[in-house]
């Protein structure tokens, strides 16, 4: 069952610090990148994972998350909803805890897949937008 309930979705919010950006896009002009920033801004350790940036916004990138060094607590999804599930099975393989998929990202199967293993799925939403609204500035 992915994650909806507000007191959920602030409580990760809240206690994650580490955070796999796959698909955020190093073009300032993006959606994705604004929200990278965003997220940094406000605490959060973000790691991009882009196989055509060396860096963004001051965090080398990586092509992959197998590529990852460190542990990461949430995958988040920049991606079309049909190229999740290798990004699901990667989290899995990394040990992540949350998939969170951003607005307009809905990959049913990939949820269950993502759930089945253990970890927690937001689907459809909004890390920032979540965030400015249950946390605020």
């Amino acid at each position: 069952m992915t994650i909806e309930n507000d007191l959920e979705l602030k409580h990760i919010l809240e206690t994650v610090k580490t955070v796999a950006s796959v698909g955020v896009s190093s073009n300032p002009e993006k959606e994705s990148h604004g929200i990278f920033r965003y997220l940094q801004e406000h605490g959060y350790r973000m790691i991009p994972v882009n196989p055509t940036a060396l860096e963004i916004l001051g965090e080398k990138a990586y092509p992959d998350l197998d590529s990852l060094p460190i542990k990461v607590e949430v995958v988040q999804v920049f991606r079309r909803p049909e190229d999740v599930p290798p990004v699901v099975e990667a989290a899995i393989r990394i040990g992540a805890q949350i998939v969170w998929m951003q607005e307009e990202v809905v990959n049913e199967q990939a949820a269950a897949q993502a759930e089945a293993a253990g970890l927690q799925v937001v689907m459809d939403r909004c890390m920032r937008k979540t965030h400015q609204r249950l946390i605020g500035e």
